[in-house]
């Protein structure tokens, strides 16, 4: 939820966010911070939702559909810094109508792929604990590609491929610090794959598929290739999608997980837009399921953007700090002892 002020949440997103990462929303943020009238304009967003995502996907959004503005070619070769945010805001005035639907209609959904690079070693490490296949059930699954993490390849700069090898997406990240995951050959089996979200997304539907692209930073080409191939692979495996909150429906669909299999609740960058009835019933959630199996919770972003792994394993409960991590999953700091 919003608590900070808006002029507040884009700085932070220009400064924290954005610097080393985006040039373009680094720039246009900070000078969105001090323009009284566009800050006006963005609190048409609704609550709960990434502010500064939200409003550069609705004016990306229209861009890709097709807007004549200048705007656009800045988008496509960011240069002529000094005219970025004059021609950002004559356009937004322009479009603000269009903005202001798109603020009160459409939610901050990414597929971020490359996260699945620090998912990989967490999963191989369930797996090598239970040995049972792994049952995922994703809170805020969006379209579903995370869901899909045992068809990627994944390289760590070792010159070593690991995961699906044949795969047409090849995921690259690197592991900073002094330890690393203990990365294994094979790929764990996944017997269940479940999503939950208040809003499925379908990205066979073309203006679906068009949001998806416009919430990715401009500058990042490299993101846009790795989602249109995650996307080509959608509905390639059996799937289970349930459109509401899955806070609240995780009890009762755990039920329907297999004996044999091992439950993997998990959720990256999610927490943070639920409100902190839904964090306290999530947390009640898998504990009750905890009571009765075992289960894994895998997540970030409800006490610290740390991504951590918390479990309960006959009968014991576990908690672990597994990494610290990029937020698109360029790199991760593994921290845990394996």
């Amino acid at each position: 939820m919003r608590t900070a002020l808006p002029s507040q949440i884009f700085l932070n997103f220009s400064a924290n966010e954005c610097k080393g990462s985006s040039r373009l929303y680094e720039i246009l943020s900070k000078e969105m911070a001090q323009d009284e009238e566009l800050l006006v304009l963005s609190l048409k967003a609704k609550t709960g939702q990434p502010l500064p995502n939200l409003f550069f996907g609705a004016v990306h959004y229209l861009l890709l559909k097709g807007a004549d503005h200048r705007l656009y070619d800045i988008y496509q070769n960011p240069v002529d810094e000094e005219i970025w945010f004059p021609m950002f805001k004559e356009f937004c005035l322009a479009h603000k109508k269009e903005i202001v639907l798109l603020l009160e209609t459409k939610l901050v959904q990414t597929n971020e792929v490359r996260r699945c690079a620090y998912l990989f070693p967490v999963f191989q490490y369930i797996y090598e604990w239970t040995n049972k296949p792994l049952a995922l059930l994703e809170i805020g699954t969006s379209a579903g590609l995370q869901l899909l993490w045992d068809q990627y390849a994944y390289s760590y700069g070792t010159g070593e491929v690991y995961g699906n090898t044949t795969a047409d997406l090849r995921i690259q990240s690197e592991w900073i610090g002094g330890k690393e995951p203990s990365l294994k050959k094979h790929v764990p089996p996944v017997s269940v794959r479940m999503g939950f979200d208040l809003n499925i997304v379908d990205v066979k539907d073309p203006e679906e598929y068009l949001w998806m692209k416009a919430l990715i930073w401009p500058e990042h080409k490299e993101r846009l290739t790795m989602f249109e191939r995650a996307a080509s692979l959608a509905g390639s495996q059996p799937a289970h999608f349930i459109e509401g909150d899955g806070t609240k429906l995780l009890t009762s669909s755990a039920e329907a997980v297999p004996a044999d299999s091992v439950i993997c609740v998990f959720h990256t960058h999610v927490a943070n837009q639920l409100p902190d009835e839904a964090i306290e019933r999530l947390l009640s959630s898998i504990q009750e399921i905890g009571r009765r199996r075992d289960v894994f919770h895998l997540y970030n972003n409800i006490e610290d953007r740390f991504l951590h792994l918390d479990y309960r394993l006959d009968g014991k409960e576990y908690t672990n700090t597994i990494a610290e991590t990029d937020g698109h999953g360029r790199w991760f700091k593994w921290l845990l002892e394996i």
